[in-house]
């Protein structure tokens, strides 16, 4: 759902979810995705728009690099700029309507 060459935060997600508060469980929901499951994970950034994974399987280079190859450009202090790469996300109601479509 994210879109190719976008960033989109943990709490940004959590919200759209519907929990506010859930960031830290969208980060645990990433860090469990089986092998060959392809969600993009390497889209989800922190809020001060750093990479802050600490996966073993998912490092913090290979998603630098992944981000990278996706022409999302980071500044000399490791940080992508919200404004440039940053992606709204979906309304509750977006989210609902593609969950129930055929």
């Amino acid at each position: 759902m994210i879109p190719k060459g976008k960033v989109v935060s943990y709490g940004q997600i959590a919200r759209m979810l519907g929990s506010p508060h859930g960031a830290r469980t969208v980060g645990w929901a990433l860090h469990g995705l089986p092998d060959g499951t392809y969600v993009p994970w390497q889209r989800v950034i922190n809020s001060q728009g750093r990479i802050s994974t600490s996966c073993l399987q998912h490092d913090a280079n290979l998603q630098r690099q992944l981000l990278e190859a996706e022409g999302v450009v980071f500044d000399e202090g490791d940080r992508v700029n919200w404004a440039v790469y940053g992606w709204e996300g979906l309304a509750w109601a977006e989210l609902d309507a593609l969950w129930h479509a055929d």
